[in-house]
């Protein structure tokens, strides 16, 4: 099974290197860093530890994302991880285990079962999450607890979705057409550490609120989207 690992940058320069070095050498068959204008020198040290290190020069989450699918080499599955070392690289296995197994099309690392360390996700964070997953079973019956960075999918899957969320809407995308199309998700749960550096998205007020901006209205668009089109509701 080839497995293409992405990671969005943007000065990550004292996580990156840790990230690298906990990824099963084993398992994984390349390994993208999608890197928007960082100036603390992380694509340097991702390249030296052998990294394929990509230029986005434009921001956005999704954006480094999309970018780092279209050039990915032949995947069978491809892992999207953060460069920041809140999650763990050495759980990989996790992750690839229900789409191995063929259990799984898609599968989510949740960030809030047992395991999480108390204070690594802001409560603001916590709480969006919830909001976003219970809407989500409401909607469209998917039951999950998290919209974790930390995910898998099989690559075939990936261009059925047709993904094309370049900010903040990437983090729940990929679900909601999944669930729409009939895809299997899987939720795993995972660790959860304080990142190193300060977090661009719920570090920040603009971004906590972008983030929560476009994650619920893609939620409700895709929604009345399917109920135009007539798509009959996940099981």
């Amino acid at each position: 099974m080839r497995v293409s690992v992405i990671i969005p940058t943007r000065n990550e320069a004292s996580a990156i290197s840790r990230v690298l070095a906990d990824l099963p050498a084993d398992l994984v068959t390349e390994v993208l860093v999608v890197d928007s204008n960082s100036t603390d020198g992380t694509p340097e040290i991702a390249a030296k530890m052998g990294a394929r290190v990509v230029h986005e020069p434009h921001r956005g989450y999704g954006r480094a994302c999309l970018k780092g699918l279209a050039i990915a080499d032949a995947p069978d599955v491809v892992v999207f991880l953060d460069g920041d070392y809140s999650d763990r690289p050495a759980e990989l296995p996790l992750l690839l285990a229900p789409i191995a197994e063929g259990r799984a099309d898609i599968t989510l690392g949740s960030r809030l079962g047992e395991q999480r360390i108390v204070g690594a996700l802001p409560w603001h964070a916590v709480f969006g999450n919830w909001l976003a997953a219970s809407l989500i079973k409401l909607l469209y019956g998917v039951r999950i607890s998290d919209l974790g960075p930390f995910r898998a999918a099989r690559a075939d899957v990936l261009r059925e979705l047709a993904l094309e969320e370049a900010t903040y809407g990437w983090a729940v995308e990929m679900i909601l057409k999944g669930a729409l199309k009939g895809f299997r998700i899987v939720e795993v749960p995972v660790s959860y550490y304080p990142r190193i550096g300060k977090s661009k998205i719920s570090g920040t007020v603009r971004g906590t609120l972008g983030a929560a901006w476009f994650i619920l209205s893609r939620i409700v668009r895709y929604y009345f989207r399917r109920r135009r089109a007539g798509t009959p509701r996940a099981a």
